[in-house]
């Protein structure tokens, strides 16, 4: 089945270029000029993950990025001429999973979608078969690095990718510090462009969805950066 790929972006030269280059690729794409009929059209065209200008006539995408991942969990890449760490942080913030300076290179565009779309359709295991691949366990807490599959207390989280990559990196090593330049380099990669303080925005929105037990806790080391404390050893 063809993965689905919602554009939006108000440069139409720009759009039409890229929607060329996954159509080639094998992708089925739709395209919008401005946010409003996009976040209309979300749900009943489900697209696998959407490309997302931050500066849209209308409803901006900062705004966009917001109301799609308040419905959905999926992979949302944000594209800008804009390359302020501020923007970055703000958007990361807002759920989107990954940032590209325009215009792109279409090789480069092509594997982050690549790479967004597997982790997307990683399979999650259930019960019993969680503890099957790369995987770190602790008390109420499983986090499975082969099915992107987050149970915390019995329940599935909701964790998208990059999310879940940090606080496996972490979990792996407990009571190991490392720096937010460190897992950086581990979770986005050596050749990222964006700002250390990317991790302090995935680390808030991790600390929102999993909070700290007696067994562990996901630790700030002020002036350094974080490490996953336990007195427990994985299972």
């Amino acid at each position: 089945m063809e993965s689905k790929i919602m554009l939006i972006d108000d440069d139409m030269f720009l759009l039409k270029r890229i929607a060329a280059h996954l159509k080639s690729a094998g992708y089925l794409t739709k395209v919008y000029l401005e946010g409003d009929s996009a976040v209309r059209e979300f749900s009943s065209w489900n697209p696998d993950l959407v490309l997302l200008d931050l500066h849209l006539p209308g409803m901006d995408g900062f705004a966009v990025c917001q109301k799609l991942r308040a419905v959905s969990d999926v992979p949302i890449i944000i594209l800008s001429s804009d390359d302020q760490v501020a923007d970055k942080i703000r958007v990361l913030d807002a759920g989107a999973d990954d940032y590209v300076i325009k215009p792109p290179d279409l090789g480069e565009l092509g594997a982050r979608i690549r790479a967004a779309l597997r982790r997307r359709f990683a399979s999650p295991l259930l019960s019993d078969k969680n503890r099957i691949g790369e995987y770190v366990s602790y008390p109420d807490l499983l986090i499975n690095l082969t099915n992107y599959a987050v149970i915390y207390e019995g329940k599935e989280i909701s964790m998208p990718p990059k999310e879940l990559e940090l606080l496996y990196r972490l979990a792996s090593s407990p009571n190991r510090v490392f720096t937010r330049e460190q897992l950086l380099d581990y979770v986005w990669g050596y050749d990222y462009l964006g700002d250390a303080r990317t991790v302090d925005v995935h680390i808030k929105r991790i600390r929102q969805k999993i909070k700290d037990h007696a067994a562990w806790s996901l630790t700030t080391v002020w002036g350094v950066g974080y490490k996953f404390t336990t007195s427990s050893q994985t299972f």
